[in-house]
């Protein structure tokens, strides 16, 4: 069976950005950025060859990969991984829209 193909949501990618950007100007430095974007590509190529890797969540075909202090939530397809979102956990959990 082929690798199923990641798909980013808009949402997922602008917050991707912005979390990512967030380090860059709290920290002053890329570095953290850059080691948080390779993790997440890491546990993406994971996703792919374990599509159930993630916890289920209470939104159908909807689960929820924890990455650090983040969470990534995603839908399988049969050719296909959605990222719907990624969420800081740390954040409050009522401003959390998934889909």
């Amino acid at each position: 069976m082929a690798k199923r193909k990641i798909i980013w949501s808009h949402r997922a990618k602008i917050k991707r950005y912005q979390i990512l950007e967030f380090y860059i100007n709290r920290n002053k430095s890329k570095r953290y950025s850059i080691k948080l974007n390779r993790r997440i590509n890491k546990e993406l190529r994971l996703l792919q060859k374990y599509p159930k890797l993630g916890i289920k969540t209470e939104i159908e075909n909807v689960r929820g990969l924890i990455i650090e202090d983040f969470i990534l939530f995603y839908e399988t397809k049969k050719e296909r991984i959605i990222i719907h979102t990624i969420w800081d956990a740390r954040q409050n959990p009522d401003d959390l829209i998934i889909k």
